[in-house]
């Protein structure tokens, strides 16, 4: 038996949420075409009989010196070093440059066992492939480097395959039938944040957070009852959220009761989904501090 933490490193919109998802057959990691919307170390946790992985799916490494970023950064830098594996998700549509220099170097850094993957097959050329593979070669030479489709599941078996290759002997961490080891409010928030900001990207800034306040269940009657609230910088914002006759929130809140709903098999559910806004965010490190509490966990 196997067992292994593995960080997926890459830059922003790589494809690392949707492999987490693929692999673990579940909503774990919000994904959106909006780069960045990964703020947390998400554990996907993947069980078969060859052992066990968990998976880290880290913030998109971006160069910036403003605080949001910086502590992206942090998180993915403390990740690289608290792994057995580093899976590194190279989005192939998009030449190496400076944040793929860096990120190879921190890789190489952390001294840790790595698997590389030239993601979004689906739709890449011969050249661009040749590039990718080419950068990887010359920064990684011993390491396996595989081509895959995140969002279509092809390659996926062959990531899993070299893997649990390198992942030491040892005991499962976590029950068989889990997928993460992430809170219930947080796995709600997540896929209420994603809604939005798929539903909103062209006009909303993605630094948003969702806070649930409060989940009830009753166990004889099968119905959970959840209080959501999308917090936005300011209050003009509020109305871009909630449009016009209210027809935007309707649709996130829609969205977001089919994935919710999942979650709570055979039960009804009841979401009740508003938005409120917290005025002079940027300056106020409590509310930062709230949007990253769970960066270094």
């Amino acid at each position: 038996m196997k067992s292994a933490t593995v960080s997926i490193i890459g830059r922003p919109s790589a494809g690392k949420s949707t492999l987490v998802n693929t692999i673990c057959e579940m909503k774990v990691s919000i994904t959106s075409r909006t780069p960045q919307t990964t703020r947390n170390k998400i554990r996907g946790i993947y069980t078969d009989q060859r052992g066990q992985l968990i998976f880290t799916d880290t913030p998109g490494y971006h160069i910036s010196d403003k605080e949001i970023n910086r502590r992206m950064q942090e998180a993915t830098i403390s990740a690289l070093s608290d792994s057995d594996i580093i899976l590194y998700m190279m989005d192939g549509k998009r030449s190496a440059k400076k944040e793929e220099e860096t990120i190879a170097g921190l890789i190489k850094e952390a001294k840790v066992p790595v698997v590389c993957c030239i993601n979004k097959k689906d739709i890449l050329t011969e050249a661009e492939k040749e590039d990718a593979e080419f950068f990887l070669k010359k920064n990684f030479p011993t390491s396996p480097i595989l081509i895959a489709s995140a969002k279509d599941d092809d390659g996926v078996d062959e990531i899993l395959i070299e893997l649990f290759k390198l992942a030491p002997e040892g005991e499962l961490l976590y029950d068989e039938s889990q997928y993460t080891d992430q809170p219930l409010e947080f796995r709600i928030s997540e896929i209420i944040r994603e809604k939005t900001i798929s539903s909103l990207s062209d006009e909303l800034p993605h630094v948003i957070f969702v806070e649930v306040q409060d989940i009830e269940y009753d166990e004889e009657k099968k119905a959970v009852w959840i209080r959501a609230f999308i917090n936005v910088e300011r209050d003009g914002q509020k109305g871009i959220i909630v449009g016009h006759g209210g027809e935007n929130i309707k649709r996130i809140r829609k969205e977001s009761f089919k994935e919710i709903k999942r979650i709570f098999p055979g039960s009804s559910l009841n979401l009740d989904l508003r938005v409120k806004s917290q005025a002079k965010w940027r300056n106020n490190q409590n509310v930062l501090d709230r949007i990253f509490r769970d960066i270094n966990k």
